[in-house]
């Protein structure tokens, strides 16, 4: 199980009389990101979704330091009265650089309860993982102020009180949980004193509101891909209440509390749902279903209404918009298609109807009534109906237009923010390019080998991982990434291959991590698993997260070269093609030149200019050759 280093929370310790503050920090690796490789941010998560416990913990006591003291106060250190008991309050820490509000999984301790130094408290759910959150020192769980199943709790929100002595206990939560009520208040959005008015949560039963939840660090958006669960259900913990889909894939939503489903807030394929958006409202007792339900309808219908009237309004106010005059090209173009300007939007000042606002209403499908009208009642003569069945009227052509057989493709959120990563990829990383070909038939020799001697089924991209990382490992300046920031490289201290799959939702990357150190078996069987995975939307965050070195491979394909987009921050990827057949001068054993037949394989390395310089990228092709021309010693 992968460990990882987390930023432990700053904790507020009030004593009687005098203040004395201490801050447990634990340093986090994803915190490093800058200036560590890549492969190190992926520490964070366990395979299959395992809980983690922070690790290799430092203390520092009595700080001075001014920058420390600075965030102590913008964590929300707040100092009770001396008449208060000694009490340490512990509050929502930052697990991950991205984190801004986690949700308390899972309560181990109850108010009471003795903990020991290394206990686990409480589990919490951040943006990449569940972790379990450890105690630092000894005492006694006073107060609960953040119940078990809280949703976006913010980091640095007060979510328990612990104590020395037991008899302190009762003398806590008079004077604590008030104060953090009052802190909750205060830091309430507009949003949801909105929702909170328009659903009258006051005169409710007890319901949750959940929210879209950011599933992975660069989400702000998601999309209800399918409801597992229907109005009115029972859920159970662990429940997939829902399919979201990311920008990265489609995941389960699970429900961390039992309840009912009572309301639908966004239906299935809603489309762009932002963070923190409601997305359903649960209650405990089924019979409060109705209730909250008809309240939600109404709350949300009165939110429709007020978009619906000020729709209105606009189009109202479009219509009334009187035209000043007209552009000449404007009058063309109204002329050729035969529109109303009557109809028309201006844009221009003073009322003026410009160029792009007939193309606009011409994109839009609008035509004019009073032309074909006029057109009708004129009357025909022999050069007329020649004009008229040489031109195409304005009804006939949109009757063309419509008759065109297209259909319109939305795109996923995955193909969303792959176009959008290959744009930036292009645009701000200085792609160099380098060619090579490389012979084949050792490869191809070795790989009907183990299968025919050993019963071990590879296929050509399994060993050009190998062949890949191997030379990456020897060529350490090629793994590596550029700093931004710090405008440096970064040498990265694993070699992480990413493997280019494609998905009917879009391209995926899953990782396999420290390919060189991996058998050519281990690394077959974890493709295909890896592979399978990513057509099912089911990979986990890390394990498409991260890594330092992608491949391309196309030779599956009747495709011989190509050139692949970097995929950011790393700074190379290879592209494979196929292997042909060609003919070539051969020296035989004797020494003496002789055509030959052999099988060759063109790669294509696309590398970051920043990173990759031509002794740089020309040691990695030579590395590379080197391996595939003997590729027995990949085995060692």
């Amino acid at each position: 199980m992968a460990l990882s280093r987390l930023r432990h929370p700053v904790r507020e310790i009030s004593r009687a009389p005098s203040l004395l503050l201490k801050a447990r920090l634990v340093s986090n690796s994803s915190s490093r990101s800058l200036s560590s490789p890549p492969c190190m941010r992926n520490s964070l998560v366990g395979g299959h979704g395992s809980v983690l416990r922070p690790a290799c913990l430092f203390m520092l006591t009595g700080v001075h330091d001014n920058s420390l003291k600075l965030k102590l106060r913008v964590g929300g250190i707040k100092y009770f009265s001396s008449a208060d008991p000694p009490h340490t309050t512990l509050q929502m820490p930052a697990l991950s650089p991205t984190m801004n509000q986690g949700n308390i999984a899972k309560w181990r301790k109850k108010e009471g309860d003795k903990i020991e130094v290394g206990d686990v408290l409480c589990e919490i759910e951040t943006d990449k993982a569940t972790l379990e959150f450890e105690s630092l020192e000894e005492g006694f769980l006073a107060k609960i102020l953040v119940p078990e199943g809280s949703k976006d709790v913010p980091v640095g929100q007060p979510i328990a009180i612990t104590v020395e002595d037991p008899d302190d206990i009762k003398n806590v939560p008079a004077t604590v949980g008030d104060g953090s009520e009052v802190r909750e208040e205060k830091s309430t959005t507009t949003d949801n004193v909105l929702e909170k008015n328009s659903m009258k949560t006051s005169e409710l039963p007890p319901h949750a509101v959940l929210d879209m939840p950011a599933l992975s660090p660069t989400m702000n958006q998601g999309n209800i891909a399918k409801w597992r669960k229907k109005e009115g259900d029972k859920i159970e913990v662990g429940d997939v209440i829902c399919e979201i889909e990311t920008d990265k894939a489609t995941l389960e939503f699970e429900s961390l509390e039992e309840g009912y489903l009572a309301k639908i807030v966004a239906p299935e394929g809603s489309k762009d749902i932002a963070v923190g958006q409601p997305i359903a409202v649960t209650v405990e007792d089924p019979a409060d279903i109705e209730t909250v339900k008809n309240s939600a309808i109404s709350g949300l219908g009165i939110k429709e209404e007020i978009a619906t009237h000020n729709d209105d309004g606009n189009e109202a106010k479009a219509q009334k918009t009187s035209i000043a005059r007209i552009s000449p090209s404007a009058k063309l173009l109204i002329t050729e298609y035969g529109l109303d300007s009557s109809t028309l939007k201006a844009s221009g000042s003073h009322g003026t109807l410009l160029k792009g606002d007939v193309l606009s209403a011409i994109k839009a499908g609008k035509g004019s009534s009073k032309v074909s009208s006029s057109k009708e009642k004129a009357p025909t003569s022999p050069q007329t109906t020649l004009k008229a069945s040489a031109t195409v009227s304005p009804d006939t052509r949109s009757h063309l237009k419509q008759s065109d057989s297209f259909e319109d493709l939305p795109n996923s959120q995955i193909r969303k923010v792959i176009a959008k990563r290959l744009i930036e990829s292009k645009q701000n990383t200085p792609h160099l390019y380098l060619s090579a070909d490389v012979v084949l038939d050792p490869l191809l020799s070795l790989r009907k080998e183990l299968k025919e001697q050993h019963d071990v089924k590879v296929s050509v991209n399994d060993i050009v991982i190998k062949a890949v990382a191997v030379a990456l490992r020897n060529v350490p300046e090629a793994n590596a990434y550029w700093n931004v920031e710090k405008g440096e490289i970064v040498l990265c201290n694993s070699v992480d291959i990413s493997i280019a799959v494609a998905t009917e939702k879009g391209l995926m990357t899953p990782i396999v991590r420290n390919a060189d150190q991996k058998t050519i078996s281990s690394i077959s069987l974890e493709v295909k698993e890896l592979a399978e995975k990513a057509r099912a939307g089911k990979l986990l965050p890390n394990e498409f997260q991260g890594g330092t070195f992608s491949i391309s491979n196309l030779g599956m394909f009747p495709v011989d070269n190509f050139c692949a987009i970097i995929n950011p921050p790393q700074a190379g990827i290879l592209a494979v093609g196929r292997g042909n057949k060609v003919v070539e001068p051969v020296i035989g054993s004797d020494g003496v030149e002789r055509p030959a037949v052999v099988t060759k394989m063109n790669l294509t390395l696309s590398a970051d200019h920043r990173v990759f310089d031509g002794k740089v990228g020309g040691a990695f092709l030579s590395a590379l050759h080197s391996n595939f021309s003997d590729v027995r010693r990949l085995l060692l």
